[in-house]
């Protein structure tokens, strides 16, 4: 499929803002766990995904990694062009979680676009707008909700992504995501395995009870 596919604003621009973008963006495949932003020293552009699945974190002073969005098909990044985005205060690395296919847009011509576009430049505040909203909830889930809420969440969101209720995901994933440590989430899993919501196995968290984990997150 072509870009004009991916591109929500496509039939609002001109026709050499569109030759323009023709031009220069760059299809890309991406394989799992490859970085694809790594905080202010990189630029990737804007970046518009085709299939596939993206996370965005921050890391804490002690190195810890919190997630504050995540990506799908047919969605769009701009943080990923910080570079151009003077009001972006915080280092913001992005990650492939799945195969990804997706469009990088250089942030020049992002630049150029929201310069030249009153279309564009209003679609990239609205995507500017959710991300603050997906911080602002970060900050709200990290100071006023419990850990057993959070992970509970965490799980019930995962399995919602993924079609089931068999995970396959470590202890380790689980904390980059919340922002915490791995012993922290064992001791929960634990917790939940041992009220019957959850079993586990190596690799593997599996939802036994979700009804249970909705009245935790409650």
């Amino acid at each position: 499929m072509e870009l004009s596919t991916y591109y929500p604003i496509w039939d609002s621009l001109s026709a050499d803002q569109q030759n323009l973008l023709r031009r220069t963006a760059v299809r890309r495949q991406v394989p799992k766990g490859t970085m694809i932003h790594s905080g202010s020293m990189d630029c990737a552009g804007m970046l518009l995904i085709q299939s596939g699945q993206l996370r965005g974190y921050i890391l804490s002073e002690e190195g810890r990694q919190v997630t504050v969005y995540r990506l799908f098909d047919r969605e769009i990044c701009i943080l990923s062009a910080s570079c151009i985005l003077r009001s972006i205060q915080f280092e913001i690395f992005i990650q492939a979680e799945k195969d990804t296919v997706l469009w990088a847009i250089p942030p020049e011509v992002f630049d150029q676009l929201m310069t030249q576009s009153a279309p564009a430049a209003n679609y990239t505040r609205e995507i500017m707008e959710a991300r603050l909203s997906d911080v602002m909830w970060l900050v709200e889930q990290v100071m006023w909700r419990s850990m057993d809420s959070r992970v509970a969440a965490f799980l019930l969101e995962e399995s919602s992504i993924e079609g089931t209720n068999l995970l396959k995901i470590t202890h380790e994933t689980i904390a980059n995501h919340l922002g915490t440590h791995r012993e922290v989430v064992t001791r929960m899993l634990r917790y939940f395995q041992a009220e019957g919501l959850i079993n586990m196995s190596r690799g593997v968290v599996e939802l036994v009870d979700a009804q249970k984990l909705r009245s935790i997150v409650k």
